[in-house]
């Protein structure tokens, strides 16, 4: 794929600030609410107290989502999203100077007005925080960019809540002093940085605010549930929440009662878990080509399920020792395979929810967006308040171990994850794709990002060498597209099933289906209609000598119906690949010649549909290609 990845962006004004200011705002939150535990101790409360504040702190700080969503979603609709950055940020000092005064005076009442403060500064931050990247990232940087995000935001909790652990631990009697200062200093910095971040233009500035917070929840609630594939990508998003927060509450205990350790053992298990999630965010980018991939979504949720599995049978009962520290847990029997399941776990979780991300991003209208993104913050602070009591219920009530929490979690994991994927075969659709072509060859790609139009109708027409060319060809463009291909290739045991779910629009000539032709031509019109993307083959078939055959009128009934951008595009190195017609014949298979074979996708500027016809079409997609089938 290109040179060009996600760490590049760290390099542009566009991203980079914007960056820092959410992952500041989350290394902040998270030491103000550990340094709060910190005080408790200093004070030297009663366990009882001290147990009523650490249970009150999270929900004084997520009641904001459910009060404020929707309101957020419409005021970072409606406002220019770089202003309301800044606004945020100042609301951060303002909060965080209210909290100074608690840790100075050591007053709970005031911290825990600071908090659920600070929750709703984070609940107008939360609608901008996605919402702004599809307007300052290309359709192919938007899966690199939410994995940087998402890497900055869990490096940021583990290393806030390390941080803040530290405060009291280190500075003592001037502990108060020290957090003070610190929280303050933050969000000084993070209102600097973003008043570094570019102008980026508003939703719908249009927009009539709706202040009934309940009728407004229903209605941005509606508004996620429009179209299915990011209604579902919604709930994936909340289960991802859900998963990591029975995870990540357990590990405390986990940590004492079945690794035998202490906070730091505790600490270290979060560390390997976050690190962990950052690894498999970033790795998104590399997986799925640049495009938004999501066919990682099952390889996630599978992958996420398989390691809390093995994690249940690594440690089923009670550790045997007792007070270990870091060290002293890795000289452990089985405490290698714990740390990989650990890792592996969050590892996974990355590959699951980044995609999630991007598909929401991708398939929203900007003017809608940061709402959906506001119910989908209602949705999540529901679905972890859900977490926080199956936790509670299942080890008070049913006196389930952790382990057999655990066990009951990745179970559960399963059967969402096929839930989801059989109400919308997308995502498994993509991800069979994805494993075959990226298991078939080795693929290069040149010209497609500059090339195919971010947004708006386009045609592709690229020359036709095997069976597989829809699918190679949807794995490296960075939008979906529809495909137009000869019925019987469409009608391949399995691929069929791939190729309906994609949406791709069988055709046949006159002579074998002549209302199946027009149906076909009817499709593709209405798709670019629509401001899709559609790609044909305009040879009508498979070439049966590696040659580019005559392009066919085809091409030219749909432009003369509808003249849209035409992006020609030339698959190379494909004919001594598997299924061409060198090695294979529809429905008798052949030993492949050459597997993992080293092929190219290119593709060139496009030129105006009004303009052009099919043997113009056909030279540049034989320049395209050059000498190499």
């Amino acid at each position: 794929m290109s040179g060009h990845n996600q760490f590049a962006l760290l390099k542009q004004r566009r991203f980079l600030p914007f960056f820092i200011v959410q992952a500041l705002g989350a290394f902040n939150d998270n030491i103000y609410r550990q340094a709060i535990i910190g005080l408790l101790f200093y004070l030297g409360v009663s366990s009882e107290e001290r147990t009523l504040y650490t249970n009150l702190a999270p929900a004084l700080f997520i009641l904001p989502y459910f009060l404020f969503s929707a309101l957020a979603g419409q005021i970072a609709e409606k406002l220019e999203k770089q202003k309301l950055i800044v606004i945020t940020t100042t609301m951060e000092i303002v909060v965080m100077s209210l909290a100074a005064v608690g840790f100075l005076t050591q007053n709970m009442p005031v911290l825990l007005v600071a908090l659920f403060c600070t929750g709703l500064q984070s609940t107008l931050f939360g609608p901008v925080k996605y919402s702004v990247l599809p307007s300052i990232l290309k359709p192919e940087e938007l899966t690199g960019g939410n994995g940087l995000v998402e890497m900055g935001t869990s490096i940021s909790i583990l290393t806030g809540m390390i941080a803040g652990g530290m405060i009291f631990a280190l500075a003592g009697a001037h502990g108060p002093i020290v957090a003070a200062v610190a929280i303050i200093a933050l969000a000084m910095i993070g209102n600097f940085t973003a008043r570094m971040i570019p102008r980026v233009d508003a939703g719908a500035p249009e927009l009539k605010i709706n202040w009934n917070p309940i009728s407004e929840s229903l209605v941005v609630l509606r508004l996620a549930k429009k179209q299915k594939a990011v209604r579902n990508a919604i709930l994936g998003v909340s289960w991802f929440w859900f998963f990591g927060t029975v995870l990540t509450s357990q590990l405390p205990t986990y940590a004492v009662v079945n690794l035998g350790g202490d906070e730091v053992l505790y600490i270290f298990a979060l560390a390997l878990f976050s690190l962990g999630t950052g690894v498999g965010s970033l790795l998104c980018e590399k997986l799925s080509g640049r495009i938004v991939e999501i066919g990682l979504v099952p390889l996630g949720a599978f992958g996420m399920s398989a390691f809390l599995l093995d994690l249940y049978f690594a440690r089923t009962g009670a550790a045997t020792a007792a007070g270990l520290d870091v060290a002293g847990f890795i000289q452990q029997p089985g405490s290698w395979r714990i740390i990989i399941d650990l890792l592996g776990i969050g590892l996974f979780t990355g590959f699951f929810v980044v995609p999630l991300f991007a598909l929401i991003q991708s398939r929203t209208p900007k003017s809608e967006m940061s709402r959906v993104f506001a119910a989908l913050n209602i949705q999540n602070s529901g679905f972890i308040v859900l977490a926080a009591v199956l936790g509670l219920v299942t080890q008070s009530v049913l006196k389930w171990s952790i382990p057999q929490l655990f066990l009951a979690l990745a179970i559960a994991n399963i059967v969402v994850a096929i839930y989801i994927f059989s109400i919308v075969p997308e995502f498994l659709m993509r991800f069979l794709s994805w494993v075959m072509v990226r298991t078939l060859y080795r693929l290069r790609v040149k010209g497609v990002e500059d090339n195919v139009p971010d947004e708006g109708a386009a045609l592709i027409v690229c020359n036709h060498v095997s069976y597989m060319d829809a699918l190679i060809l949807s794995a490296v463009i960075p939008r979906p597209a529809r495909f137009v291909m000869y019925y019987r290739i469409f009608n391949v045991p399995v691929m069929r099933w791939i190729f309906k779910t994609a949406k791709a629009i069988p055709i046949a000539s006159p002579k074998e289906d002549a209302a199946l032709m027009q149906r076909a031509f009817d499709e593709v019109d209405a798709a670019l209609a629509e401001g899709e993307l559609v790609c044909i083959f305009p040879e009508g078939a498979l070439t049966k000598d590696g040659e580019i055959a005559a392009f066919k009128s085809g091409v030219e009934k749909i432009l003369a119906r509808r003249p849209v951008p035409v992006v020609p595009m030339a698959l190379k190195g494909m004919w001594s690949s598997m299924w061409s017609r060198r090695d294979s014949r529809l429905g008798q298979m052949r030993v492949p010649r050459r597997f993992r074979a080293h092929i190219e996708v290119v593709a060139g500027p496009p030129v105006d549909g009004a303009q052009t016809d099919a043997p113009q079409l056909e030279i540049l997609v034989r320049k395209l290609r050059g000498d190499e089938a």
